[in-house]
């Protein structure tokens, strides 16, 4: 619906499967949970319309606080508020704690690009999007804005920080590497990904090399961490 109301439910899909997979693995793994209401609205937006079809960032604050609270209680490690709101990061922290899910984490989505390279995943969802995310996701021409952002996330108390996406956006990795005193992850998002598998299977690229080189980069570019659809598949390798 239009407020994502599905979400925040207890019994919704998303906290019934965080529920089933915390009793599966229990601590042996980090269980993250994307906290977001994209995928929960019918418009396609990360958070509730005002009147003139604007996201309202206040309104959905509220809505992501509840959404955070009850991701923790079905068992989530870590959360990670994906819809580039101001003040998000404290504004889940800060519900979190009042709820005493303390030791719960957050990752926070420091700087997420209105890129094109969201294409692929957007198409696999069927995403309802209408419309852009350009007034809340930042523009690919500043760097500035995503530094300003690091410095508020990290008051805010997050525990780590994200780039997205990753290869286009090396120089924001390397700028927010030097800066940060957390953990540091890089997202190497669907376009990313789609783009070698389809160059790979016209045979113009070694699959294998083109994989390690982008990864390789994404690291020595100054991530902790990388989040890909390839971390299965280049977990085996490295193993």
């Amino acid at each position: 619906n239009a407020t994502g109301t599905a979400g925040v439910d207890p019994d919704g899909v998303l906290n019934a499967a965080l529920r089933d997979v915390r009793a599966e693995v229990g601590d042996s793994t980090v269980l993250m949970a994307d906290t977001c209401l994209d995928e929960f609205t019918d418009h396609g937006h990360c958070g509730v319309l005002d009147a003139e079809g604007g996201v309202d960032n206040d309104a959905t604050l509220a809505v992501y606080a509840e959404m955070a609270v009850a991701q923790a209680a079905a068992g989530a490690h870590l959360l990670g508020p994906s819809g580039m709101m101001d003040g998000q990061v404290g504004f889940i922290r800060e519900a979190l704690d009042a709820a005493g899910h303390t030791d719960t984490g957050i990752l926070a989505y420091t700087a997420k690009y209105a890129s094109a390279f969201y294409g692929p995943f957007r198409e696999a969802v069927d995403s309802q999007l209408k419309g852009d995310r350009k007034a809340y996701q930042q523009d690919p021409a500043n760097v500035r804005e995503s530094l300003r952002e690091l410095a508020l996330d990290l008051e805010e108390g997050a525990d780590l920080v994200m780039v997205k996406p990753a290869m286009s956006y090396l120089d924001v990795l390397r700028a927010v590497a030097e800066t940060a005193d957390v953990p540091v992850a890089a997202y190497q998002v669907s376009g990313e990904y789609s783009m070698i598998e389809a160059a790979a299977a016209n045979g113009w690229l070694d699959r294998e090399r083109t994989i390690a080189e982008t990864l390789t980069s994404i690291r020595r570019a100054g991530a902790d961490i990388v989040l890909t659809y390839w971390a299965t598949e280049m977990s085996r390798r490295l193993d």
